[in-house]
């Protein structure tokens, strides 16, 4: 997305659904999908060319995102405006809710809100983009469909000042029914370093989205991070998705309706 800010009278898109009627158990979901700001925040105070930094968004997580949903023929929900308006991949009595300090910037149209303004802000992109994860989730499994989530993201390659060496990382918790899978392919990959809970962990308050809408459901889940000088442009964009739809296609069965598999649980040694 090249341009972060649209014209006052468009209208704002806190969320967008994309194949719905996708046969794969898997929904993707990009939480931080997009760096638009509605008009009425200004820039935030800051220098407009900010608004291209991973403060306002995950650059390269919706082209792979996308991608995925294409290959895999899933269904993809992601956000539509900036997490600096507020994080949707945060409860919402989260310091980080709404970021006053993003990694080392400071962001003056964030600081002092009141209680007023954080609800208007939860009711403007917040709860529109949870409330549509939940009514696709309570439909695909109203229907007997199984329903793994899988959520794309991206990491800066330095975060204050510390070089990160993972090309990837995988998050999850307890449950690895996807996340065992998908490093053990990833790791047979050559050149390429993987995290393990790298660079985030759910004890960093990262694992929100799919800990409300997956994991209180007993479903499978993981997070997906990719570095993201890895997926500044399209090239990068393909070999991720082809990377990763290779890896995930192998765990879809012919059957929409059967469950993974338990077997590949605690795969990894």
């Amino acid at each position: 997305m090249g341009v972060a800010q649209k014209a006052a009278s468009e209208a704002v898109r806190p969320v967008e659904l994309e194949r719905l009627d996708g046969t794969s158990p898997f929904v993707f979901v990009c939480d931080h999908a997009s760096n638009f700001v509605p008009a009425e925040f200004g820039t935030f105070g800051l220098d407009a060319s900010e608004l291209t930094r991973h403060i306002a968004w995950d650059p390269g997580a919706l082209p792979v995102a996308r991608g995925l949903s294409s290959a895999l023929d899933a269904t993809l929900i992601h956000s539509g405006i900036s997490r600096l308006v507020i994080d949707c991949n945060r409860p919402v009595d989260a310091p980080d809710l709404i970021w006053s300090v993003s990694e080392t910037t400071v962001i003056p149209g964030n600081q002092h809100l009141d209680a007023k303004a954080k609800a208007d802000r939860i009711k403007l992109a917040y709860t529109p983009f949870h409330e549509a994860i939940d009514r696709v989730f309570k439909d695909r499994l109203a229907a007997g469909r199984e329903t793994w989530l899988v959520s794309v993201h991206s990491f800066t390659p330095i975060y204050k000042g510390v070089s990160r060496p993972w090309h990837i990382g995988i998050i999850h918790d307890a449950d690895e029914r996807l996340s065992a899978p998908l490093m053990d392919g990833l790791q047979t990959l050559k050149d390429i370093t993987v995290g393990d809970n790298e660079p985030y962990s759910p004890a960093d308050r990262v694992y929100f989205t799919l800990e409300k809408h997956a994991r209180s459901r007993g479903l499978p889940c993981a997070m997906i991070e990719i570095r993201n000088d890895e997926i500044a442009g399209e090239t990068g964009q393909r070999k991720w998705v082809e990377r990763l739809a290779g890896i995930l296609s192998d765990l879809q069965p012919e059957d929409e309706t059967a469950e993974l598999s338990p077997k590949i649980v605690g795969r990894r040694g």
